[in-house]
């Protein structure tokens, strides 16, 4: 269900249940373009082939990759004043969209009662990655709970794929 983002460098990830954060919010710091190499499925390689060409994609042994650039990061990673922003964003990645939460079917990362998300009947857990500067931990307010959590899990499940509250808004005023 939960397409991966793997990590690139030797840090051990940690998650988080869902119900220990208030507020998430991309500050687009970049982190997750640098620590991450992003898994991607065949649709979305041959999209980034089609227009940036297959330098910028490389295969494992049972996955397909963005290629890293040379200092490591994602090679669509575009600096703009002080923050970063995502040169695929009408065509980002599954794993992309969903980052920093994974939405699994089952409690992989312990406290299940404080993971637990019910979706139409569906039993789900979600959990945020620690690495990310967006959370902000404390009880969930309503919107985080019922806007920006569900926009998630839809991502994760293939019910949506337009990103509204799970995305960084420029505004330059």
């Amino acid at each position: 269900m939960q397409q991966a983002l793997s990590l690139s460098v030797q840090t051990k990830m940690k998650f988080v249940p869902w119900q220990y954060i208030s507020d998430w919010k991309c500050n687009s710091c970049g982190s997750c373009c640098r620590l991450y190499s992003v898994v991607i499925d065949f649709p979305e390689w041959l999209q980034i082939v089609k227009h940036y060409g297959v330098g910028k994609t490389i295969g494992g042994l049972d996955r397909l990759y963005i290629n890293r650039g040379s200092d490591g990061s994602c090679p669509f990673i575009y600096r703009f004043t002080d923050s970063c922003l995502c040169g695929l964003q009408n065509m980002k990645p599954v794993a992309c969209k969903q980052w920093p939460f994974k939405v699994l079917s089952e409690p992989k990362y312990g406290d299940a009662n404080h993971a637990f998300y019910n979706y139409g009947g569906t039993e789900l857990f979600v959990y945020a990655d620690t690495m990310c500067s967006g959370l902000r931990y404390g009880s969930p307010g309503w919107e985080f709970s019922n806007v920006t959590v569900r926009e998630f899990v839809e991502l994760t499940i293939g019910k949506r794929r337009i990103q509204q509250k799970t995305t960084r808004r420029l505004n330059p005023y």
